[in-house]
């Protein structure tokens, strides 16, 4: 009986004690787990706090000053100035009229080229182009340099004899001066074909110096006396053909000058600068379309095509207290313009602008940026190469 009550005191003391060792267990478990929820919360608060300090300086491309100088960027503080109307066209390059001669044939006949004449060939004043021949040919009026010879000599015969009849007072002084002007004028002729005579022909030769603009027959061709056969240009002043829209018209009598931009490079070119000045401008639009001309001369600098296609930036009345930035400020994205705003030392931040009018060089900004912001003017797409590559550490320097 003792013993059974003694292992039933042991067995209650063993139940006690695991009971008493359960109660602690849970208290321990739910402690690290109310321990772990607070980690957990208070990560989360750390994650949306560095979130949110990262957030501030999304829109902050960072640039070091070192690399931004390597990169060659440069900076201008916007302000309002002077600026000017424009009126956007295009047009065309042309040879000035003063500068263009016009070799013709001297005789009828078949022309042949001579000395490798062609369009663009630089040639001296009396430098054979090409010679005229009717050799082998019916002509009605037979061999023109015959025929000359043939006029020098009877003119020469009818002055000689008026000489002598003049004496006996059988013809009038009259009479005389006739027959002499004919004779000279026969002599004339017949002088100029003999020396431009040779074997293939009669020489024709460029008038004066310059550069072949145009050749207006082919070798074997039958021409009369006094066509064209070539133009020569000097070269040495051009035009300038803008065609102006007629609702434009009101403006065309402000024009003062112009830029332009040829198909062929990116310069451009300034009539200023070559001496140029406004020729003239039509007073109405021309027949088969609705562009009233506008012609500007300048000086050839060289490097100014003839025949060339051009943008054209007309310039009208001055303008007051526009804003206006290089158009290397600019880039673009699926046709809306950004310029890059320096914010500081190392950070840029990048702005759409709305652009007004532009002569080329220039460009009027309507909104987007104002009076004192610093915008990057040159290697603005190192900036923005900057900003697509995420390749600069985020910002962490305090404003």
């Amino acid at each position: 009986m003792l013993k059974r009550f003694s292992y039933y005191l042991l067995s209650v003391v063993f139940v006690a004690g695991m009971v008493a060792c359960g109660g602690k267990s849970h208290d321990h478990l739910d402690h690290d787990h109310e321990h772990a929820e607070e980690t957990e919360h208070h990560d989360q608060d750390s994650e949306e706090h560095d979130h949110d300090a990262k957030g501030a300086h999304t829109d902050e491309i960072i640039l070091s000053p070192e690399k931004a100088r390597a990169a060659g960027v440069k900076v201008e503080e916007v302000k309002p100035g002077v600026f000017h109307g424009v009126i956007h066209t295009s047009g065309k390059v042309m040879s000035a009229s003063c500068d263009e001669t016009t070799v013709v044939a001297t005789i009828s006949g078949r022309v042949q080229y001579k000395n490798h004449v062609s369009e663009g060939l630089k040639v001296a004043a009396g430098t054979t182009l090409f010679s005229i021949t009717s050799a082998g040919m019916q002509l009605a009026d037979g061999d023109p340099v015959q025929r000359s010879r043939i006029d020098y000599e009877r003119a020469e015969r009818d002055y000689t004899r008026a000489k002598i009849l003049i004496k006996d007072k059988i013809i009038s002084e009259k009479d005389l001066a006739v027959a002499k002007a004919e004779y000279e004028a026969a002599k004339l002729t017949y002088t100029s074909m003999k020396r431009t005579r040779s074997e293939g022909g009669v020489a024709v030769s460029a008038p004066r110096g310059g550069y072949v603009k145009q050749c207006l027959v082919n070798g074997g061709d039958y021409v009369e006396a006094g066509q064209p056969l070539a133009i020569i240009t000097q070269n040495k002043h051009l035009y300038l053909r803008a065609e102006v829209s007629e609702r434009h018209f009101g403006e065309v009598n402000k024009i003062r000058c112009a830029k332009f931009r040829t198909s062929y490079s990116n310069r451009l070119y300034d009539i200023t600068d070559m001496g140029g000045h406004i020729q003239s401008y039509g007073r109405s639009a021309e027949v088969n379309n609705s562009y009233i001309p506008v012609i500007f001369e300048f000086n050839n600098t060289g490097d100014v095509v003839q025949g060339s296609y051009a943008e054209i930036y007309l310039i009208t009345q001055d303008r007051h207290n526009v804003i206006t930035l290089p158009l290397t400020a600019l880039t673009e994205e699926q046709g809306i313009h950004f310029v890059y705003i320096q914010v500081d030392a190392e950070g840029y931040r990048k702005q759409e602008v709305t652009l007004g009018e532009s002569d080329g060089e220039r460009v009027e900004i309507l909104t987007g940026v104002k009076q004192g912001d610093r915008v990057v003017t040159k290697g603005a797409m190192q900036v923005r190469l900057a900003s697509a590559s995420n390749a600069i550490p985020a910002h962490n320097h305090n404003h």
